[in-house]
């Protein structure tokens, strides 16, 4: 199947193969705090030397390493990134630059204001956490009672611009999947992604359970749901894929003082690549020269569906 089809716009055949050292960068995700206001019961945080909160200059030099580089597509996260003091002057600073995509993820919670000012400032992508279809669920899920409020923010937000969802899905909720999806596809949300704790039988008969005119109107949501009933895994290394990460070339995060491979490296725990500077390009370049994913227990366990299909498609 061709990238584009998957539904994430950062992915596309052209960029599999065409990307180089030298190509504009595609995607970068800046992580500016760990600070957060819900306490979802399945986030582990971050490392230690990469809590805290980004200091405002630094976060500005990382945005011009990589606007300098052609940046294309950028996202804020955190912790909770509308926590983040000079948030809007980021995004601000990605526009003037010429950035695309200026995507921020968020758990729905801010201020509709607050929202509404990053959309005038240039965000025009947020992904919001929505792991319950009901205010008991969502308390269970995040730890606070604010379902109205995100709740509204959603179906305010999906009338002006991309919004995507994300489910992350627990033994807690799993049984609740299909009045979720169906819930976020009634507020109009342009997709859906469903992030599974684990795979198991459960999930499977939740998702069989989907309803085929919600299904197909989300590409992403298509996507995993197929793989899901083609008893395909979302994470990990199987042996006929990629031992190359082709999208180091033109994809970068950072968190703290340093840049990680990608963010499920970084959440899993692994160790960066090096330091933020100028030379984080080459540096990359070097990182996917000598590893082999296979042989890297962080990517061979958990590399996502998507990663791996777009390396398979670069080789």
């Amino acid at each position: 199947m061709r990238l584009e089809d998957i539904g994430f716009y950062t992915l596309s055949d052209e960029r599999a193969l065409s990307s180089t050292s030298t190509s504009p960068m595609q995607r970068c995700e800046l992580i500016l705090l760990d600070q957060c206001n819900f306490k979802c019961p399945y986030c582990r945080g971050l490392r230690n030397d990469c809590q805290g909160v980004m200091p405002f200059l630094f976060a500005h030099n990382v945005l011009g390493y990589w606007i300098q580089d052609g940046l294309k597509n950028i996202r804020f996260s955190g912790g909770e990134p509308t926590l983040y003091t000079g948030l809007e002057d980021l995004v601000y600073q990605c526009r003037r630059g010429g950035v695309n995509r200026i995507a921020l993820s968020t758990n729905g919670s801010a201020n509709f204001e607050t929202y509404l000012k990053l959309i005038n400032a240039g965000v025009n992508d947020f992904s919001i956490s929505l792991d319950a279809c009901c205010a008991g669920d969502c308390k269970t899920m995040s730890g606070v009672d604010m379902f109205s409020k995100i709740k509204d923010n959603i179906q305010a937000l999906s009338g002006m611009t991309y919004v995507s969802v994300g489910i992350v899905l627990t033994e807690q909720n799993v049984g609740t999947l299909r009045e979720t999806v169906e819930f976020a596809s009634s507020m109009g949300v342009n997709d859906i992604r469903i992030i599974p704790a684990a795979q198991n039988d459960t999930l499977q008969l939740a998702v069989a359970g989907l309803k085929a005119d919600v299904v197909v109107q989300h590409p992403i949501l298509r996507y995993r749901v197929d793989r899901f009933l083609n008893d395909e895994p979302v994470r990990g290394l199987n042996e006929g894929d990629s031992h190359t990460c082709h999208l180091l070339k033109d994809d970068s995060v950072v968190a703290g003082e340093w840049h990680f491979p990608c963010v499920i490296y970084l959440r899993e725990g692994g160790d960066p690549i090096g330091k933020v500077g100028l030379g984080m390009r080459r540096e990359r370049i070097d990182w996917i020269e000598k590893t082999d994913t296979h042989c890297d227990p962080i990517c061979k366990k958990n590399c996502l569906d998507v990663c791996v299909a777009f390396n398979n498609k670069a080789n």
